[in-house]
């Protein structure tokens, strides 16, 4: 910044101090946030990467080697069959309610106003709305698939309003080119809009893994809390968050909840990476054709 711009701007904020602490404020919680994720990300790998070992990812689970590695297939296994069902039926109501729902319709509000309720819904009420109808109502038992469904209606809402603000910063003039062109509706969503829109979905996508891959309270109640390798959908199973509240809730593995702690920073922050250079790569792609 060149003398004179600075000498503008400090004369701007002597006529308006108001100004200048609003933009101290602003740099000061910015800072803050950055300080404290990096003294809690710190603080994760200090205390659990010391305690990572070959054995820590044994085949099995037992009392003398509180093994992650069945809570880690587990974690997997349900993180895929929730985003299974949850991201078609997501993508699918937000493209209905962005591109084909008249405005002005009623409906549409209260679907809207249903979705932000759900939203803010305690993870627990989920757990035992999950537990009453997938546990005992259809009689699935502690299973994955009960886990799996639970989370897939807890994330459903995310995952639709995320990807309905992103279908809404596609650009107008996108969707009138394709109909200029001779394009009909079906075509212009699924062949320009929806791949415009692909980042703010992945994006959508990405935090709802990250909920799913964090949540202990409707698990707890749905797929139960054994720490075994599952044989099928059907089988109790415990995540990675699941088994790290229970290792640190016993008291007697800490350095192992830690560890734990670890695997599933580097996972989560594995998967955000992935999405940048996914959208990335996808947005590239779309601007050289």
């Amino acid at each position: 910044m060149s003398k004179g711009n600075m000498k503008q701007l400090l004369k701007g904020y002597r006529s308006k101090p108001f100004s200048l602490l609003v933009r101290i404020l602003v740099l000061l919680a910015a800072c803050i946030t950055f300080a404290v994720l990096l003294f809690l990300i710190a603080y994760i790998l200090i205390k659990g990467i010391p305690h990572i070992k070959p054995e820590l990812f044994a085949w099995k689970y037992t009392t003398e080697n509180a093994s992650l590695l069945p809570a880690l297939i587990n974690t997997v296994i349900i993180t895929f069959f929730s985003l299974l069902i949850a991201v078609p039926f997501g993508i699918f109501s937000a493209i209905y309610l962005v591109e084909y729902a008249k405005r002005g319709n009623k409906l549409i509000g209260v679907i809207r106003l249903t979705t932000e309720t759900l939203s803010g819904i305690p993870s627990i009420v989920y757990g035992l709305f999950g537990m009453i109808f997938f546990v005992t109502t259809l009689k699935w038992g502690y299973s994955l698939l009960a886990g799996a469904f639970t989370l897939a209606i807890m994330i459903l809402p995310l995952i639709m309003r995320t990807t309905e603000e992103a279908l809404k910063s596609v650009p107008d003039s996108y969707r009138e080119g394709s109909f200029g062109l001779g394009a009909g509706k079906l075509r212009t969503v699924f062949r320009i809009v929806l791949p415009a829109a692909v980042p703010g979905i992945l994006s959508g996508v990405i935090l709802a893994v990250g909920r799913i891959m964090g949540e202990t309270a409707a698990l707890i109640y749905t797929a139960g809390t054994v720490a075994e390798t599952p044989k099928n959908l059907m089988s109790s199973g415990r995540t990675l968050a699941v088994h790290m509240y229970n290792l640190s809730n016993e008291g007697l593995y800490m350095n192992q909840a830690y560890a734990t702690a670890v695997v599933l920073l580097v996972i989560v922050i594995g998967m955000n990476a992935l999405s940048a250079f996914l959208a990335k790569r996808i947005t590239k792609g779309k601007i050289d054709e």
